[in-house]
């Protein structure tokens, strides 16, 4: 028998590319439920057949019942647990699974979600949603009106399909509430040719307040190298107390500068081009895909990659760095309009700024994985290159091991003292961000709305006038009649720059300031690490007593709690750097456009002018 589904949104296809248009509540029979990529075939009521994305559509749950089936419950064995609530309070909210060689597999302790859940976006789109608990800056600072006022410059060139124009810097999934379910629901699975169906052993789970770290393998692992057995979710105590660092890794050493702690930055900066988008297809034409041309300075050759193959370099960089480095989040992702041009043209901007900011950063940018995603040679490199990333151990507060700091280590007081100041100055950043976002979308609004037709109404006005007084029959009229017209083209010209001037200098003063609230809604997790290991060290001499560690294992906490710091240092004072240098050159072109702007109006002001006769 047929199975039969309920469609949950609405859902427009895409002209040629064999998808069905389908409406909520609409019930469809399912004729090909092995498409794959997150699609399924699907035929409805008027026999029309075609593709519709699995996430707009529930199946009927017909589950099979077997002589005393029950649900299975988590067990441990016969271990016992012993009673560590002490430690509760400083758990942190979400931490990635600790590596093989720091851990053993307690089973059923803790068992992880089998399918990926929906990334949450760093900020909402609405205040509504900013009170459920998802800001990331909730843990610290509540805004009762959530800053979260984030409709910004509605689409002018109207490229989003639906009912109404989408919004270009939206934070939210664009068509539906679940368009994007993660990296493993992409459009399209990986190709044949390019995935060798390795995994890197872990898999998605919800956890913290923005998802950023949501890492965790198939069971949870635990450390039992640390002096805290049966503790279910690995935190920064995974650090502060392993026994035995890995050794031989390749060291990320840190400097004392002009300004504080600074990463080791590379002689020659890495930059590259994200360009040439091309419309490709598989599955014998069934599913279509865009594939851009990754061109890095270093060696001048194009590689070429996809959309989730971007996704899959941010997962990976978000694994290993993430507890020590902001990794903002990739543009998002949409199931309907994505192979129209201007959204094409959007997304490969919105790459080239996160590829931009990757590769000036010292640590991302002279990463394994992130220089074999840009220099690959050919399928057995990016294989091997892909497999190597995903069997990487050293992720999660781990990639603290790998810091060296050359300044003397510091005081846990210092320590806190320091974080709570990155913390404040983060969040008021966020907020003023998110200002500069909700104004410069009414002045959008403005520019490419109302205003332009105020220009055009008053040249119609001045046109109107002239062609009255034309009418008049005096000989003596055509001077003025000609200049009054000239005039009210000059008002129609003039409403014609206005609605085209957002594009050219506010539209990169909003995707620069949309890229730093995707960048500081990061930094809300990185901040949690160091605040939850600073509790820790201030627990010292409870658990020394408690003789859950040793007075030694103490010591080395306050060390590595230092290391940390040095750390978050680096970081903010990288991030410092750059944010003055973007702002300084986003400000200049805005201002250096406005400047043309107005010139240009005066100058065919004075034109105008010029055609009336002096009396």
């Amino acid at each position: 028998m047929a199975q039969k589904v309920q469609v949950l949104y609405d859902f427009a296809a895409e002209a040629g590319n064999n998808e069905l248009t389908v409406k909520e509540g609409e019930t469809l029979t399912v004729t090909n439920q092995s498409i794959g990529g997150g699609w399924i075939e699907a035929q409805n009521s008027r026999g029309e057949v075609g593709l519709v994305p699995e996430d707009y559509i529930e199946f009927s749950k017909q589950l099979p019942s077997f002589p005393g089936a029950a649900a299975p419950t988590p067990s441990v064995g016969h271990v016992a647990t012993p009673d560590l609530s002490v430690f509760d309070s400083f758990a942190p909210a979400a931490a990635p699974a600790a590596p093989a060689q720091y851990q053993v597999d307690a089973g059923g302790l803790s068992p992880q979600p089998d399918t990926p859940d929906t990334p949450v976006s760093p900020y909402l789109s609405s205040p509504d949603e900013a009170s459920n608990g998802n800001d990331p800056w909730s843990v610290w600072n509540t805004d009762p009106s959530g800053g979260s006022n984030n409709n910004w410059a509605s689409n002018p060139e109207g490229t989003q399909t639906g009912k109404s124009p989408a919004d270009p810097w939206s934070s939210g999934s664009q068509g539906h509430p679940q368009a994007y379910q993660g990296p493993g629901a992409e459009d399209d699975e990986w190709d044949d040719e390019w995935d060798d169906k390795s995994t890197g052993g872990y898999a998605e789970s919800e956890s913290g307040e923005s998802g950023a770290m949501q890492r965790g393998g198939p069971s949870m692992k635990i450390s039992l190298n640390n002096r805290f057995p049966g503790f279910s979710k690995p935190g920064p105590e995974l650090y502060l107390l392993c026994k035995q660092l890995a050794k031989g890794k390749e060291k990320l050493p840190i400097y004392s500068g002009e300004v504080g702690p600074v990463w080791s930055y590379p002689e020659t900066q890495l930059d590259c081009v994200v360009a040439d988008p091309k419309k490709g297809s598989k599955m014998y034409g069934l599913k279509s895909y865009i594939e851009y041309q990754i061109t890095p300075n270093t060696t001048n050759r194009p590689v070429n990659h996809r959309y989730k193959h971007f996704d899959w370099l941010y997962e990976r960089l978000l694994d290993k760095f993430g507890s020590a480095i902001p990794i903002p989040s990739l543009p998002d992702k949409q199931v309907t309009g994505r192979f129209e041009e201007e959204f094409i043209k959007m997304r490969m901007e919105r790459l080239q700024g996160w590829m931009t900011r990757m590769c000036r950063h010292p640590v991302v940018s002279c990463s394994d994985v992130f220089q074999i995603f840009l220099t690959y040679k050919d399928e057995k490199d990016w294989k091997t290159g892909k497999r190597k990333a995903e069997k990487d151990e050293t992720v999660g507060v781990m990639i603290f091991s790998t810091i060296e700091a050359e300044a003397v280590e510091l005081d846990p007081v210092e320590v806190e003292q320091k974080c709570e100041q990155f913390s404040r100055f983060t969040k008021a950043m966020d907020d003023g961000v998110k200002e500069i976002l909700t104004v410069g979308n009414e002045h959008w609004k403005r520019w490419t709305g109302p205003l332009p037709k105020e220009y055009q109404r008053i040249g119609k006005a001045f046109q109107n006038l002239s062609s009255v007084f034309n009418s008049s029959g005096y000989q003596g009229e055509s001077t003025l009649t000609d200049a009054m017209t000239a005039a009210g083209k000059t008002y129609e010209e003039i409403a014609q720059m206005v609605a085209e001037q957002p594009k050219k200098d506010l539209h990169f003063v909003m995707e620069t300031n949309n890229e730093y609230k995707g960048l500081l809604g990061c930094f809300p997790d990185t901040i949690g690490v160091h605040k939850a290991a600073i509790e820790k060290v201030k627990e010292g001499d409870k658990l020394v007593a408690a003789s859950k560690i040793t007075a030694q294992d103490k010591v080395t906490m306050a060390k590595r709690v230092s290391t940390m710091s040095y750390a978050l240092q680096a970081e903010m004072n990288h991030f410092h750097s750059n944010r003055i240098y973007d702002y300084n050159r986003v400000m200049q072109l805005y201002l250096e456009e406005q400047v043309k702007f107005y010139e240009t109006i005066a100058a065919k002001l004075r034109q105008a002018h010029s055609q009336f006769t002096t009396i």
